[in-house]
C-alpha cells in the first residue's frame, strides 16, 4: 500500500511524492484523506527552517496534523468501522520518513484510537479541529479556569479562542492590527490595541506569536493577572521585569492539545454552542500543494489553506 504525500525535503522546498505505507495492524485504520489544513504557525517555521529541535524533527518529512476522511479499513481491534468519518491529528507510517506530523497525505494508516469520529457535515471544515482544540487547550491553561478578557491576534487561533470563551459564556475584547483581520468577530469585540483602554485585564490569551508582545501586554493586567502564551514563538521571549514585578504578572504557556481538549470542542459543535463556519478562506487541489503552501504563508488574507485530495484518489 502507498500514498501521495507532501513532502518537505529541505526549507523552502516540497513536492509531492508516492511513499510506501507501513502495513496496518489489527487495532490500525486506513484513512482515505479527504482534506488536509495547513498551518501558519508550525508548518511555516518548518518551510522556513526555524523550527526548533523537536523528535522527529529534520528533512524530508511528511509535515501536517489536520486531516479528515474516511475509513476504508478497520482492524478488529481497531475500535473504528468501515464508513466512518474521522478527523487525523497526525500519523507516522511513512517508515523511515521523518513524520512532523505526517498527516499531509492522501491515504494514511493510523491506530484506531487516535483518530476522531466527526458529524459527515462537517466536511471541509472538520479539519480545524487540531486548532479548535489548540484553543480550548489555552483556556484551559489560565488560573482557576478564568476566561480571558482580553485576546491577542484575530488570526483562526484567536477567533477560536474568542469563539469559545463566548460559547463559555465570556465577553473577550480580540486585539488585531492587521486591517484584512479586523472584521468576522462573533460575539466579540475587536480592536485596535491603541483603540482599547482598559488596563485591568485579569486573564490575557497571546495567540498572535509575536515575541515582542509581552512588555505590550503587562501594563494591561490587573494586579496579579496572567498573560497565557498560546502562540508558538521562534525567537526567544523576554521582558521588562519591573513592570512585570510591579503587578506581580503570572505567564503561563498552553502547550499542544490533548484527547480530551478534541472531546470537548466535538461536543461544543454536536451541541451548536462552537461553529467552524467562515474560517477556511482558500482551497486547492493537492497536486498544487507548492502553491497553496507558498499562498498560505505569504498572502495575509489566508486565515486557512486546505489541500483537497480528493482528485488524486
Amino acid at each position: 500500500m502507498d500514498a501521495l504525500a507532501v513532502v518537505m525535503d529541505r526549507p523552502g522546498s516540497l513536492a509531492l511524492s508516492r511513499l510506501d505505507l507501513a502495513a496496518p495492524g489489527a487495532a490500525d485504520v486506513v484513512v482515505e484523506v479527504r482534506w488536509s489544513g495547513i498551518s501558519t504557525g508550525t508548518e511555516k517555521l518548518l518551510w522556513t527552517g526555524q523550527m526548533p529541535a523537536f523528535p522527529g524533527m529534520g528533512y524530508p518529512l511528511v509535515p501536517g496534523y489536520e486531516s479528515v476522511g474516511e475509513v476504508v479499513e478497520a482492524g478488529p481491534a481497531s475500535g473504528c468501522r468501515v464508513g466512518e468519518f474521522v478527523f487525523v491529528p497526525g500519523a507516522r507510517c511513512f517508515g523511515d520518513m521523518r513524520s512532523l506530523f505526517g498527516a499531509s497525505a492522501s491515504r494514511l494508516v493510523v491506530p484506531g484510537t487516535r483518530v476522531i469520529p466527526l458529524d459527515r457535515g462537517l466536511g471541509e471544515r472538520g479539519i480545524l479541529m487540531s486548532l479548535a482544540a489548540t484553543a480550548h487547550h489555552a483556556l484551559a491553561r489560565a488560573e482557576s479556569g478564568r476566561l480571558p478578557s482580553l485576546i491577542v491576534g484575530h488570526g483562526v487561533l484567536g477567533r477560536l479562542i474568542a469563539r469559545i470563551a463566548v460559547a463559555k459564556g465570556g465577553e473577550p475584547v480580540v486585539w488585531e492590527i492587521a486591517p484584512t483581520r479586523m472584521t468576522g468577530g462573533q460575539g466579540y469585540l475587536v480592536a485596535r490595541p491603541q483603540d482599547d483602554q482598559r488596563f485591568d485585564y485579569a486573564t490575557i490569551c497571546e495567540a498572535s506569536g509575536a515575541p515582542g508582545i509581552i512588555d505590550q501586554l503587562v501594563p494591561r493586567l490587573t494586579r496579579g493577572g496572567e498573560i497565557v502564551l498560546a502562540g508558538f514563538y521562534d525567537a526567544r521571549l523576554d521582558f521588562g521585569f519591573t513592570p512585570a514585578f510591579m503587578r506581580e504578572a503570572r505567564l503561563s504557556i498552553a502547550a499542544e492539545f490533548r484527547p480530551d481538549d478534541l472531546a470537548a470542542v466535538r461536543g461544543l459543535i454536536e451541541a451548536g454552542r462552537l461553529s467552524l463556519d467562515g474560517l477556511v478562506t482558500h482551497r486547492c487541489a493537492a497536486a498544487e500543494a507548492d502553491h497553496a503552501y507558498r499562498t498560505a504563508f505569504a498572502d495575509p488574507a489566508c486565515l486557512k489553506m486546505i489541500l483537497d485530495w480528493r482528485s488524486l484518489q
